[in-house]
């Protein structure tokens, strides 16, 4: 019988999970073992989950997991060197060359196991079949509005936090920009679920946006339009041949441009296209101040959704359902598609 095991997250402040009651009450009807790791943050509560048929387990207990289980969770593993021989399902962030990406491979590699990464489960003509994207927009986004009304005050942003849902977020920002014009704004990859995420939530906040996709990025630039605009949303993954949008001389040079919100947040690949930063920041500290006169501050913090976790967690789990279905078949469909990415990065190690 196949075996999906649902562990905690371990990282702060990320409160999703990849699959709730409903779909799991699917899966064990499917025939699909179902373990659920208790969980001290997880924003969907555990008592649905057994109502469904799921067992139970301890939390952080998936390194005794029986060794046929297949091992599910959102974010990063403790990076605690220790092998993996388990097959586990996650966003791995391997494959671009980031430096924790690349010692995640070599304890897969030393543990036998494998990675089937969230990020590469794609349909037969490439397209992700399951993406929190609309909702890191739509968060990414209103933070950096959050940024950007702090440097109206004459201060850098403070810390964030959860909201219980969309309407929530909306009345804090609302209370944030009372008083206050609005910025122009410019979002790139505005026709993906990530961009279309951004422009909603600046359209409600009725900031005037400029949405460019690959038509007016197929150039490769240089761009001088983006410093152009007084917040700068990215929206498009690092990939070789990725335009630059604000290389390195946008901190001296003229512009409009205060904030910057990679909502990609891949500052350490080599693709980044956004080249004055180098680090992601984080709930506690949002923006990363690059330039002081006039300022430029920089948000990139690579769990956005989580900002809304219920709302993401039940849009993503309801996207990816249809796979989870298919786990008893890992050497086809997106499952195999997978394995055959995490092989051909495993062999480069």
């Amino acid at each position: 019988m196949t075996h999906l095991w649902v562990r905690a997250e371990q990282r702060p402040n990320e409160e999703r999970v990849g699959l709730t009651p409903e779909g799991a009450a699917a899966l064990v009807k499917a025939g699909i073992r179902v373990s659920v790791e208790r969980s001290s943050v997880r924003a969907i509560p555990i008592d649905g989950y057994q109502a469904a048929g799921c067992e139970i387990v301890a939390e952080n207990l998936w390194p005794e997991a029986p060794a046929d289980a297949i091992i599910f969770g959102l974010k990063e593993l403790p990076e605690d060197g220790t092998p993996l021989r388990h097959r586990h399902i996650m966003f791995g962030h391997a494959y671009k060359g980031q430096p924790a990406g690349r010692e995640l491979l070599r304890r897969f590699k030393a543990g036998g196991g494998t990675l089937y990464d969230l990020e590469y489960l794609v349909d037969g003509s490439g397209r992700r079949v399951a993406a929190f994207g609309y909702w890191a927009g739509f968060a990414g986004a209103a933070v950096s509005l959050k940024v950007w009304a702090a440097q109206q005050r004459g201060a850098i942003a403070g810390a964030v936090a959860k909201y219980p849902g969309r309407a929530a977020l909306i009345a804090d920002l609302d209370r944030e920009l009372a008083g206050m014009g609005r910025p122009a704004a410019i979002v790139i990859g505005a026709l993906g679920r990530v961009g279309t995420g951004a422009s909603d939530l600046c359209a409600q906040m009725g900031v005037a946006v400029t949405k460019w996709d690959m038509a007016e990025t197929a150039s490769g630039g240089p761009f001088p339009q983006v410093l152009q605009h007084e917040i700068f949303l990215n929206c498009i993954l690092a990939r070789p041949g990725c335009p630059v949008f604000v290389p390195a001389s946008a901190k001296t040079d003229a512009r409009k441009l205060t904030v910057i919100g990679d909502i990609a947040c891949d500052p350490t690949s080599d693709f980044s296209p956004i080249k004055v930063y180098d680090r992601a920041t984080d709930w506690d500290a949002p923006a990363l101040r690059v330039a002081a006169n006039p300022p430029l501050d920089v948000t990139a913090i690579d769990n956005l959704p989580s900002l809304l976790p219920v709302e993401s967690s039940q849009d993503y789990a309801a996207q990816l359902l249809p796979s989870l279905l298919t786990l008893g078949d890992l050497d086809a469909g997106v499952w195999g598609r997978a394995k055959v990415e995490y092989d051909r990065h495993i062999a480069t190690l």
